[in-house]
Order: structure tokens, then sequence, then C-alpha cells
């Protein structure tokens, strides 16, 4: 059984930067195709990063190209997003989400808030 377990949240002011990382628990983690979701209140949850599983190639939301960088260490089990120049409608909950065929596995969440 896979289990995602998400860090890195807090409250953080417009401009600033956060780092959410996402620890797999199961086996071959380098196998799944890992992406980050955002829910923010009201709204529908939206893909925000995706990587390949060799981590060769990553594509991102639009509203969040240029600022907001997914990575992986296979070694360490770990999917990462680093978030630079965070503006209030960053706010969300931020989930990790793996996948591989018809397996499909989501975190908890981490609540990012975007706030002066």
């Amino acid at each position: 059984q896979v289990q995602l377990v998400e860090s890195g949240g807090g409250l953080v002011q417009p401009g600033g930067s956060l780092r959410l990382s996402c620890v797999f628990s199961g086996f071959a983690f380098r196998t799944y195709v890992m992406s980050w979701y955002r829910q923010a209140p009201g709204k529908e949850r939206e893909l925000v990063a995706a990587i390949t599983s060799a981590g060769g190639s990553a594509n991102y939301a639009s509203s969040v190209k240029d600022r907001f960088t997914i990575s992986r260490d296979n070694a360490k089990n770990t999917v990462y997003l680093q978030m630079n120049s965070l503006k209030p409608e960053d706010t969300a909950v931020y989930y990790c989400n793996a996948v591989r065929g018809s397996l499909d596995y989501w975190g908890q969440g981490t609540q990012v808030t975007v706030s002066s």
C-alpha cells in the first residue's frame, strides 16, 4: 500500500517562497508519475505540476509556470515543489498525487496561505 505524506506548507507573505515535500512510502516510487494539485476554498482541485517517473520531463499550469519547480529524488522517495514569487491566489491546500496505470494515490494535503 502506498502512503503519501506532504509537509512544508505554512503562512508566507506575497513574494515569498516555500518548498513542499512529499514522501512516498511503498514500493517502486521511481515507476510513478508524481504530481502536485491544489484546491482553494470553493474551487475545484487543479493540477499544478507533474513530473515523469524518471524526472526527465515536467509540465506546469500556466498560472505557476516560471514561478514553481517540481523535482524528485528517486533515492529518497520524495517529490518537491519549490514555490517562488508567491501570490495570494496561490493560497490553497496542496496535495501530492502518485499515478501508475490504474493505481492512483493521494496525500492528506498541506495548507499554503499567502497573505500580508
